[in-house]
């Protein structure tokens, strides 16, 4: 490894991402990630995200016609904490129990990207969380910094899948890391967990079939049945296909992010709460964090499919 290689990961950690990879940006490697992402496009899997469709995702030069590189990044966000147990509870996918990762993760990033325009001459330098227009796992696990799982989440081996993704594209050539191979063998729990069927077949997950999807980007007044009926208590997100993950089970370690410990109310909310859920509560209580995505009338939505499915509707009337 070149001293150049060794002084971005070195930095990397010091500003406390927990897992740094490098992937050599090249012909084969793009035309790899436009497949991958036709391929699945191709389905209409991406069910209404239109921005999936982003030319530049497919073409990473459309970023930077003279990048060279992706430093790949992943901070753990795990905490130990479990949701009470109860039907009456709402479910909330732990990665938005603390403060909102966009903020977290970007402040991170620029560190590195303004340590990295400062140290060297000519440097061009982009950073992108998961708003942006790049295929972040598929550059993390060509990075090394783990692979895509049968549920689609990039598996790592010191942390599961508990991890949050981001990526500097950059005109510095750097050494590459080795591409990480795939380690879900013959296992198919996420996909004997998922309760909508979502995981089609392994490493391809669609939308239209995902409690996640629906929860938080889908903004039509009432959800699908097959998704309403089989909510389990979800309303922000979903868990299922990372809870019953081996790799999640084993290797799965507390962070040492302070924001990344769950607001109080987040692991406790009632359905009931949530399904009379006010503009004004919904703005009080979502501050800082990336449950803001998800409007109020989602909330109440989301919360009152779960109640019908308890036959609880009258709780909220």
């Amino acid at each position: 490894m070149n001293d150049l290689t060794q002084q971005v990961e070195d930095r990397a950690r010091e500003i406390g991402f927990h897992a740094v990879g490098i992937a050599a940006i090249d012909p084969n490697t793009t035309q790899a990630a436009a497949t991958h992402l036709q391929e699945w496009l191709s389905l209409g899997y991406q069910a209404d995200m239109a921005w999936m469709s982003d030319p530049r995702r497919q073409d990473i030069y459309r970023l930077m016609p003279s990048a060279q590189t992706v430093i790949a990044l992943a901070l753990n966000y795990y905490t130990p904490h479990q949701r009470p147990d109860g039907p009456t509870y709402a479910k909330i996918a732990r990665y938005a129990w603390g403060r909102d990762y966009h903020k977290v993760l970007e402040k991170k990033l620029k560190q590195l990207t303004n340590w990295l325009i400062d140290s060297i001459d000519n440097v061009e330098a982009r950073y992108y969380v998961d708003t942006g227009p790049i295929q972040d796992k598929f550059w993390a696990q060509a990075a090394g910094i783990g692979w895509i799982g049968k549920n689609g989440n990039v598996i790592n081996r010191q942390h599961g899948s508990w991890i949050f993704l981001g990526e500097i594209v950059t005109n510095i050539p750097l050494i590459p890391s080795d591409p990480h191979t795939q380690h879900c063998g013959t296992c198919t729990r996420c996909i004997s967990a998922c309760p909508t069927g979502a995981i089609t077949q392994p490493f391809v997950v669609d939308a239209n079939r995902c409690i996640a999807y629906h929860t938080i980007e889908n903004r039509a007044e009432t959800l699908p049945p097959e998704i309403a009926n089989n909510l389990q208590g979800w309303v922000a997100g979903c868990d299922i296909c990372q809870d019953v993950c081996p790799w999640n089970q084993k290797f799965a370690q507390p962070t040492d992010v302070a924001d990344f410990q769950p607001y109080p109310r987040n692991l406790d909310r009632t359905l009931t709460e949530l399904g009379s859920l006010t503009d004004e509560s919904w703005d009080r209580s979502f501050r800082a964090s990336a449950l803001r995505r998800i409007k109020p009338a989602m909330w109440r939505r989301n919360a009152i499919a779960n109640l019908h499915n308890w036959g609880s509707q009258s709780n909220v009337n």
